[in-house]
């Protein structure tokens, strides 16, 4: 049986919870549920939120209720099975590090004891799951990030981060699609475009996705750029 816990949220959702933490098991069960519910919405059903370790569903409540919802997932509950067949997109997105892409590099590296070139080989040689979108469009909250690199948010954040950045804060690294303000440690900067849109989905990445950073100079950079 597919466990999860059941609550309300307002009139108009409900929040499935499948576990606690950020934990590459969990999100296999928000992935599985998410999955599900594509191919069997229930009536009313709007759309749905994955996260970390639970997903939201928002629903028209002139069509269905908490207690019709509930009916639904407990029914659904006995159907519901882990899907092993699932094989994720893996996505590699360059990266020009330190340098004007990247001014808080050093600090990333002496706040760890390590050289620069030790922080990119760390950060680059990495795998990463995309567990959520959020925060902004577009934004990827990763999993897979090496404890040695890890470092604390800015005690003051920018006002203004490019699109593009890649940053570290705490454990967890990511990439700003677009301009908006921040308090990540700034590491480097991609010319691949997250957030598209024009397009559909307008997310280059998606929950579930594999992502590895590969290190650029600074005339691929540009060079990128001018192909765009």
């Amino acid at each position: 049986m597919f466990t999860y816990e059941l609550s309300p949220l307002g009139e108009t959702a409900v929040r499935v919870v499948l576990g606690t933490g950020i934990d590459p098991d969990i999100h296999r069960k928000v992935k599985t549920l998410s999955e599900y519910l594509d191919r069997n919405p229930f009536p009313g059903m709007i759309e749905y939120i994955p996260s970390f370790s639970s997903v939201t569903v928002l629903y028209n409540p002139m069509e269905s209720s908490f207690d019709t919802v509930s009916v639904f997932f407990r029914e659904a509950s006995n159907q519901i099975q882990e899907s092993t067949q699932y094989v994720p997109k893996t996505v590699e997105i360059p990266v020009c590090y330190g340098g004007e892409f990247g001014p808080d590099l050093e600090f990333v590296a002496e706040q760890n004891g390590l050289s620069v070139e030790e922080v990119i080989k760390i950060h680059s040689e990495a795998e990463y799951l995309v567990y959520m979108i959020g925060f902004a469009p577009g934004f990827p909250y990763l999993g897979g990030m090496s404890e040695r690199i890890a470092t604390p948010r800015r005690s003051s954040p920018r006002i203004s981060i490019p699109a593009g950045s890649v940053g570290i804060a705490g454990s967890q690294t990511g990439v700003y699609p677009i301009e908006t303000p921040g308090g990540w440690q700034l590491i480097g900067r991609t010319p691949l475009a997250l957030f598209r849109p024009n397009e559909s989905p307008p997310s280059l990445l998606q929950a579930g996705d594999v992502i590895r950073f590969r290190p650029i100079t600074l005339e691929e950079y540009k060079q990128y750029g001018r192909n765009g």
